[in-house]
């Protein structure tokens, strides 16, 4: 299409420019944040219930109580006596029942086995739920540009933790194993909250939009940053620790502190061979591992709540506040989990306090890095 000719003596100023629509950069590739975020949430609170479930489920001995995995036909529960029959003398036939239960009332099995069960269908409700969504998103082409592989990521974890936990389970039914292997369930329990991790932080993302993160961005502070990251890996290595000492009820001796028993350190710790076997199956040595381990991990908690209160951002203070404050609590937690050898409402909400404190971890790493816009009068 031609051009009108200007005229030789036309202001320049007189051409119109064409003007740049607010928000350009963060426009292409939206995708339904919003929505996202909230199927997201909701996965989130079902795998937090999932780790409870599941600790509970360690607590009350009924892990081993399905003998089989069965990811379709096992999402029905047995309907018949000939059925509830055949689930029980398929327990009657592992070393927990023949050794440790034994003489055990069909409805005493009933019992262990619902727990199982129940954890079992609350994995299939999760994954149901994360199929159902990432299909209507990407059908309907409102995933954002990059978050694709993203979502798809949690789904892949989902799926590897359902053969982890049958890995798990099946060292139980073993000969000679009356429990799961502990670093089976350490591996178990570390997937959870690395998915719980995960979509942790895609909320957080996906609160903002990119334009916004990117600004953000460059008001982070990196040191802040890398030490609240160093913060998280501590206690991610806790909270194995503490699935060591759960998995062979190691929580349950040496109810005693800060000493334990009589000293210090616990009597006889190198008993079993090989020398490995110790740091995994010595009750007293493994408890003494994650109290020395919660102390450090305490300590250097202090020491990026010291660099995180000079941010110059309140919100981001704020975080690390409360980290410092549940990883009290947390300390408080265990002691008292220890002294009363660890019955299963207290060892329930220590587990569920380090799901807390993990979330409340990532959400102060997350402001160090993003940190939020205030007003000159909060600064």
């Amino acid at each position: 299409m031609a051009t009108k000719p200007r005229s030789i003596f036309e202001e320049v100023d007189d051409v119109q420019k064409p003007v740049a629509a607010p928000g350009g950069i963060d426009g292409r590739g939206r995708g339904a944040r919003g929505a996202i975020r909230v199927w997201l949430m909701i996965l989130f609170v079902l795998v937090v219930v999932m780790i409870t479930v599941g600790g509970l489920t360690r607590l009350t001995d009924s892990g081993l109580s399905i003998t089989e995995w069965a990811p379709l036909s096992g999402s029905v529960p047995p309907m018949t006596d000939d059925a509830w029959a055949a689930e029980f003398e398929a327990y009657k036939q592992i070393p927990e029942y023949t050794q440790q239960n034994a003489g055990m009332s069909l409805s005493e099995f009933k019992v262990i086995y619902w727990w199982e069960w129940g954890h079992r269908q609350l994995g299939r409700v999760i994954g149901l739920v994360w199929a159902l969504g990432f299909a209507y998103f990407a059908l309907r082409k409102q995933i954002p540009a990059g978050w694709t592989g993203r979502l798809l990521w949690l789904g892949a974890l989902g799926g590897l933790q359902g053969v982890i936990g049958w890995w798990m389970v099946s060292s139980g039914l073993r000969d000679g194993m009356l429990d799961v292997a502990s670093y089976r369930l350490a591996t178990h329990l570390g997937l959870a909250f690395v998915i719980l991790g995960f979509i942790a932080w895609y909320v957080f993302l996906l609160g903002r939009r990119e334009a916004d993160l990117m600004q953000a961005r460059r008001s982070g502070e990196h040191k802040l940053f890398s030490m609240s990251t160093g913060l998280m890996h501590f206690a991610f290595l806790q909270i194995l620790l503490g699935a060591l000492v759960a998995g062979i009820d190691a929580g349950r001796a040496f109810p005693t502190w800060p000493l334990m028993g009589d000293g210090f350190f616990p009597p006889d710790p190198f008993q079993l061979e090989p020398l490995w076997r110790n740091f995994f199956e010595d009750d007293g040595l493994v408890q003494f591992i994650h109290r020395m381990s919660g102390y450090l991990l305490s300590i250097f908690t202090v020491v990026v709540w010291l660099r995180g209160r000079r941010s110059p951002h309140v919100k981001t203070r704020f975080g690390f506040n409360v980290v410092l404050a549940l990883m009290a609590l947390q300390m408080v937690i265990g002691i008292v989990t220890a002294l009363y050898s660890a019955p299963a409402h207290i060892a329930i909400l220590h587990q569920f306090t380090a799901v807390v404190l993990w979330v409340a971890i990532l959400r102060a790493r997350y402001l160090a890095r993003y940190p939020l816009p205030q007003s000159i009068r909060g600064t």
